[in-house]
């Protein structure tokens, strides 16, 4: 990824709350669909993507050939062990002959050729504008991303791009990946050039200037028509092309890096991270966790490196990655494709974005943390546990009429912006000692506690519903919990009546979006966007003990509606 160089490297969505209310005795629960684990049964897709840059100007001792010859290893190493994958050119690498002879070479069913969408100064050229950079490939969202062009400059360096890729290849690329697309190009892309997947960058909060929060967290998504990182709804609204998360994120820590900050820390399986893809301990931890945990619908990730870090920075993570990805693939626990391959796969299965999950059972040895990550159209949701105690971490809506200024508007600053909805954001609220969330808690001899239990076990219902049972220890029964495509519904089993809700806890100093809390319906605003959440049986309320607002439920069942249309 574009990060700044360092000494190592230079080595109304409105959303109703159905909150059924009161207190029972012993809940019995029967499923509509058995249960089942899954992991047999979900496709576990690795893409194995390098892209390459022709020049790094951020570190003299980079040179062109330096790039080369990263890429050359590259190559060598996926050879070395039969796997295939796909290399992404930015223009000025498409246009060296040296690039057009490796790539070239690749046996065309194993590996293919498509497009990295950073801008360099060549491109902007033979379009016929004037380049504004400080270098001939120059990082900024302003400068180097089709976010810093309008609309008809934007057709104007696809053309040239596509054009001069169809002389050199004979074909139009088919996969376009980028840090961030605007939707404007995407859908010009595929309506005039027809390309079938694209890839951004995974969720992340400031780093290298760059932003994406509250998104689809995982696997891929169907971008909005004015929007490219909020999935669509519905079919009509939606740009056909798949879009692929990135870097594969580590679902345990990388959502709390730099808490507090301005800028996250990275830990993802990039091989040059000495923890993350350069350590063979979380390799080996992240890949278990991705084929042996319950995932629902597909579980996916991208292996790889921009040839900007260089290979001795990566070659360790590289050889440690490698042989592994080989070993699952012959074992049949993962499928290696290109993105070609794995966007016709998405595109043939779904007519509209689907219901995933990511969830980890057991963590890196010496940690007992756990999570789920689950993603819909509708929304995301990530549950942590830590500490015996179940934090909601994150919750954030998704509305196909939350535009980004990005799509018709031209970025003006080195800086760019893309969100969601928050209902809950455990990052962007906390501070060190404040840590947001929302949490499980009872009211126990006229004390307020959170409950406490066991290790989460997942499963899933049918094919789209994520059931998560948690056994508790402060008291005798079990939190149930339902995730599907738009409801989170929670259910707690117990034998003696018990007096539970949810509190959403925030720093003192977060910039919060909720404009009023009623008994019936909570209002919020964020980014001009008006929505709410609408209690349909029980109530929300403000609490003395410092929460933001509560909820209480019903008959011991809390269920989140999570569908409808926001207002502006």
């Amino acid at each position: 990824m574009k990060r700044k160089i360092t000494s190592r490297l230079l080595a109304g969505v409105a959303c109703s709350l159905i909150i059924v209310a009161t207190l029972s005795s012993f809940y019995i629960i029967r499923p509509d669909k058995p249960a089942d684990k899954g992991s047999a049964k979900t496709p576990k897709i690795v893409n194995i993507v390098n892209f390459i840059r022709l020049l790094e100007p951020r570190d003299p001792q980079i040179t062109e050939d330096v790039l080369y010859q990263t890429v050359v290893k590259q190559v060598e190493i996926m050879k070395k062990y039969k796997l295939g994958g796909t290399f992404l050119l930015q223009y000025d690498a498409l246009l060296d002959s040296r690039y057009q002879t490796l790539l070239k070479s690749l046996p065309k069913g194993s590996f293919e050729i498509g497009a990295w969408w950073e801008i360099p100064q060549p491109l902007v050229e033979n379009a016929g504008m004037k380049w504004r950079g400080r270098y001939p490939w120059d990082w900024r969202a302003n400068i180097g991303f089709s976010t810093g062009y309008t609309p008809k400059e934007r057709e104007k360096i696809i053309d040239v791009y596509m054009r001069d890729f169809k002389k050199i290849f004979g074909y139009y690329p088919k996969s376009v990946g980028s840090w961030f697309i605007d939707a404007y190009s995407l859908n010009y892309m595929y309506e005039k050039y027809h390309i079938v997947a694209s890839s951004n960058c995974k969720d992340q909060y400031g780093t290298d200037g760059y932003t994406l929060w509250g998104g689809y967290w995982n696997q891929a998504y169907y971008p909005s028509k004015i929007n490219s990182y909020m999935p669509a709804q519905h079919a009509e609204n939606q740009i056909p092309v798949p879009i692929f998360r990135m870097l594969g994120s580590d679902p345990v820590r990388q959502y709390d890096n730099g808490l507090g900050t301005r800028r996250q820390g990275v830990v993802t399986l990039e091989p040059v991270y000495k923890f993350g893809g350069g350590d063979s301990t979380w390799v080996n931890w992240f890949f278990k966790a991705l084929t042996d945990d319950n995932s629902l619908g597909f579980n996916y990730t991208q292996a790889g490196q921009e040839n900007s870090f260089t290979w001795d920075a990566m070659a360790k993570g590289l050889e440690i990655q490698m042989p592994l990805i080989a070993k699952l693939r012959n074992e049949g626990k993962i499928r290696v494709e290109t993105m070609e391959q794995s966007g016709l796969w998405f595109k043939k299965n779904y007519k509209v974005t689907p219901s995933t999950s990511f969830t980890v059972g057991k963590d890196i040895e010496g940690s007992d943390l756990k999570t789920a990550w689950f993603d819909s159209r509708f929304y995301r949701i990530n549950m942590i546990w830590e500490n015996g105690n179940l934090r909601i971490r994150d919750l954030h809506l998704f509305n196909e009429n939350f535009p980004s200024v990005y799509t018709k508007g031209v970025a003006t600053s080195n800086e760019c912006t893309f969100f969601t909805l928050p209902v809950v954001d455990g990052y962007i609220w906390s501070k060190k000692g404040e840590i947001a969330g929302l949490r499980v808690k009872a009211l126990i001899d006229g004390k307020e506690v959170l409950l406490n239990g066991g290790d989460p076990k997942f499963t899933n219902r049918g094919t789209s519903t994520l059931h998560i049972s948690w056994p508790l220890t402060s008291i005798k029964g079990s939190l149930e919990m339902d995730l599907s495509e738009r409801q989170v519904k929670m259910i707690l089993v117990t034998k003696e009546p018990i007096d539970w809700f949810l509190d959403l806890n925030t720093s003192k100093e977060a910039k919060l979006p909720f404009v009023g809390v009623k008994s019936k319906q909570v209002d919020c605003s964020f980014e001009g966007m008006k929505y709410n959440f609408a209690a349909m049986q029980g109530t929300f309320s403000k609490p003395a003990n410092g929460a933001v607002w509560r909820i209480k439920p019903q008959m011991n069942t809390i269920t989140l509606n999570v569908g409808g249309a926001a207002k502006r």
